[in-house]
């Protein structure tokens, strides 16, 4: 796979339906998680510089990107947890370095404590890993996700188009913005849209949250300075909440910093993931 042609290559059979992954690059293995509602393409330029030195492995969550969507799909937290398990075991990684956005932190927080994962260091960005998290669209949602799934199709693309949008501190370039959406159309993607939002259940925190005092390895803490979807106070909380932590801000750069800050943040992860 090359990263300007994001398609990821592999697909891995689940319970819950086929996830698709892909790696790149030689070197030191890490692994890159995206969040809600995003998929792997958030890493595209971030992996380009890691597989100069690093094996990356990437992948769509259940449900997300180029993953499979069904109805009566499991994508909450604690099934993308198990997922990610799998796929270490998959890929034969007892300990690679990690690095995770949004809900994806969440992900990796959970199969390192509950699962028992082994990760050489974690970069949590952005990350949903403190209560309380959860705005009042994803209630209104969780409380109506059949009436969202039957939005006539312009006006449920025009939803997530301006969701997504808002995630970012500036105004994306359209092509960005249409390969964000673009997995959230359609027959299937229209009612996966809805059903992750539902199925985002703070509960699945709660269970981990008590717990980041048993952290130990490195972890880095980055967080968009603007970021309007998960305030920069939330990074301060988390990072005394993990012993040795330590919090690196980005600045002007909102909750997608991948797209507001890509520069800065290959940086801070080249340095905490440098041997």
């Amino acid at each position: 796979m090359t990263v300007t042609d994001w398609t990821l290559r592999h697909a891995h059979q689940t319970p819950g339906g086929t996830v698709r992954w892909d790696r790149f690059g030689s070197g030191t293995p890490v692994v890159l998680l995206h969040g809600t509602p995003f998929s792997s393409y958030v890493w595209r330029d971030i992996a380009r510089g890691l597989a100069a030195t690093h094996r990356v492995h990437v992948w769509d969550m259940l449900g997300y990107g180029s993953s499979e969507q069904r109805a009566d799909q499991d994508v909450s937290l604690a099934a993308q947890a198990d997922v990610f398990a799998d796929l270490l075991r998959l890929w034969e990684l007892p300990a690679p370095a990690v690095v995770a956005h949004d809900f994806g932190g969440a992900v990796a927080l959970r199969t390192h404590l509950l699962h028992g994962a082994h990760y050489e260091r974690l970069a949590l960005v952005d990350p949903v890993a403190v209560a309380p998290w959860g705005s009042s669209f994803f209630r209104l949602v969780g409380d109506n996700p059949d009436v969202f799934a039957a939005l006539p199709p312009a006006l449920h693309e025009a939803l997530v188009r301006a969701y997504i949008a808002s995630a970012s501190h500036r105004e994306l370039p359209t092509l960005t913005l249409d390969a964000l959406t673009a997995p959230w159309l359609g027959e299937y993607g229209q009612p996966a849209f809805y059903r992750q939002i539902a199925q985002a259940r703070q509960q699945h925190t709660d269970e981990v949250q008590p717990r980041y005092g048993e952290i130990d390895l490195p972890v880095l803490v980055c967080w968009g300075e603007f970021d309007t979807w998960i305030p920069p106070e939330k990074g301060r909380e988390l990072v005394a909440l993990i012993p040795g932590a330590r919090l690196h801000m980005l600045s002007g750069a909102g909750h997608l910093v991948q797209e507001n800050a890509p520069a800065q943040l290959a940086a801070a992860l080249a340095g905490f993931l440098a041997p």
